[in-house]
């Protein structure tokens, strides 16, 4: 097990400096269909974010209720994935120009109940 941690560890840091030949990991996964973080929690996106505008329309209240999916410091955008900066300036993943949020109420791994919530919430799909 340590040699694999010190494998990923070392690709990771290789990845920074742009030498490896490979893709780097990115911040999602897939399962069931849909994209899940690094927490193993079902992600969503918000209609309401423009896409591409490098822009979250959720802040405040609304961040409460739908943690952003938050980017390392020594993150770098990858392929479909953008970074952008919220209005606290907090650094947040993005899909294909879509902002990345998980739901507060999404108690286990596999729970999708914050899709359809209000019209405007679904589930991110690969």
């Amino acid at each position: 097990m340590k040699l694999l941690s010190a494998s990923i560890l070392a690709a990771a840091l290789l990845a920074g400096c742009g030498s490896m030949s490979s893709a780097p990991d990115t911040p999602t996964r897939t399962a069931d269909g849909v994209l899940i973080g690094p927490t193993g929690m079902t992600l969503y996106t918000f209609d309401r974010d423009a896409p591409n505008s490098g822009k979250s329309a959720c802040n405040g209240p609304c961040a409460t209720n739908w943690p952003p999916l938050p980017v390392s410091d020594a993150a770098k955008p990858m392929g479909a994935y953008t970074i952008i900066t919220r209005d606290d300036g907090k650094k947040q993943w993005a899909y294909k120009g879509s902002p990345l949020y998980y739901w507060a109420k999404d108690t286990k791994p596999g729970d999708k109940t914050g899709d359809g919530v209000n019209g405007i919430w679904k589930v991110a799909r690969p």
